[in-house]
Formats: structure tokens, C-alpha cells, sequence
């Protein structure tokens, strides 16, 4: 029973060590991300960039959100990654603003 538990606290040590720091990044680029072929052409260099876990793009948001491990990379670094293929990308700040019936609204209505 005792090796039971002893082998648990040394189990649940290495998962706490190896936890990564998962964020998400939400960009817009220049060019403007305007069909399929400009989409594949971000999400096939992207994905190559060290620490990105997921790339998922929005054509009519004109968004790429990314999820990436910020232990191997940051946010300066995957933009550099969208200079390589010639897109400036830029930071999308999350609207904070909300209306009175609890949609969204000023920058984020739709």
C-alpha cells in the first residue's frame, strides 16, 4: 500500500514538472487574409513555428488565433514567424465593452 502511494506522489511530481504553459494569441495581418490560398499559406508556415500547438484562421474575421506553448515561444516570436512570409501580423485586443442586454457591443458587435 505504501509503494501504492509513494509511486502516486512521485506520478502526480512529474505531471506538475511537466505542465506547459498553453496560451492563445488572437492576430490580424497585412496583407488582409482574403481566400483559401492566403489561409493555407499562413497555417502551412505557421504551424513550423516552435511552440505552436493549433492555428485555426476566420476569413471574414480576418483573425488567426493561436495556441501555443509560451515555455518555447511568445507572441514577438510568432509574429516574426508571419514577417517570414511577408504578412505583418498584429495583436487583436479582446472588446470589453458590453451593453446593457449582455451582448456584445462597441468594437464587437456584428
Amino acid at each position: 500500500m505504501k509503494k501504492t502511494i509513494l509511486l502516486l506522489i512521485v506520478l502526480l511530481a512529474t505531471v506538475a514538472a511537466n505542465a506547459k504553459d498553453i496560451k492563445t494569441v488572437v492576430v490580424t495581418t497585412t496583407p488582409q487574409m482574403h481566400c483559401a490560398s492566403c489561409e493555407n499559406r499562413i497555417k502551412s508556415n505557421i504551424r513550423f513555428e516552435k511552440g505552436v500547438k493549433k492555428i485555426k484562421t476566420n476569413i471574414p474575421d480576418q483573425t488567426v488565433t493561436i495556441t501555443y506553448d509560451a515555455d518555447q515561444t511568445s507572441v514577438e516570436k510568432i509574429i516574426e514567424g508571419f514577417k517570414k512570409i511577408e504578412y505583418e501580423a498584429s495583436v487583436v485586443q479582446p472588446c470589453k465593452k458590453e451593453r446593457k442586454d449582455n451582448k456584445k457591443g462597441g468594437c464587437c458587435a456584428k
